[in-house]
């Protein structure tokens, strides 16, 4: 397991990107896009995301496994339905959809680009640490589960 396996959790993460992008909007605006309806749109992505984590956590909630990212080995149900059908990460999906609204709402393409890195972040260092572990927990239920369903969308 690498050190950051993890380490820091999803919504911290997601405060820090969010502060990261609006310091490169602020200090590095190098490209700028402002049009009509942008701030419907940042805000109309940013609750679609929040629902669609929302989801995620009650599905948990509801099963009584773990929505702890940093302890995937206590998860005692492997959900494969609801809004896991669609994703096997909607909570992440969700932050990422979130940080896509505060892209949209900051206007600056260089805020942008913290997007990519925080997909890569949570596939290195959370979703597949999870991965193992739901794996060797549910073994090939998992294995079919995570074939037929996309780990983003």
């Amino acid at each position: 397991m690498n050190s950051l396996e993890l380490k820091i959790p999803p919504v911290l993460l997601l405060i820090l990107c969010a502060a990261f992008m609006w310091l490169l909007a602020a200090f590095v605006p190098i490209v700028l896009i402002n049009f009509a309806g942008q701030l419907v749109i940042a805000i109309l992505l940013a609750i679609v995301g929040a629902q669609i984590a929302i989801a995620g956590a009650r599905a948990c909630h509801e099963r009584q496994t773990t929505v702890n990212p940093l302890t995937p080995e206590k998860s005692s149900t492997l959900i494969t339905d609801g809004v896991f059908k669609v994703s096997r990460n909607p909570i992440y999906l969700g932050l990422l959809l979130a940080l896509i609204g505060f892209a949209v709402y900051l206007g600056a393409l260089t805020a942008a680009l913290v997007l990519p890195m925080f997909v890569w972040y949570m596939n290195q260092f959370q979703i597949k640490p999870e991965e193992r572990s739901l794996a060797q927990q549910f073994g090939e239920s998992f294995v079919q589960y995570s074939q037929r369903t996309r780990r983003w969308l």
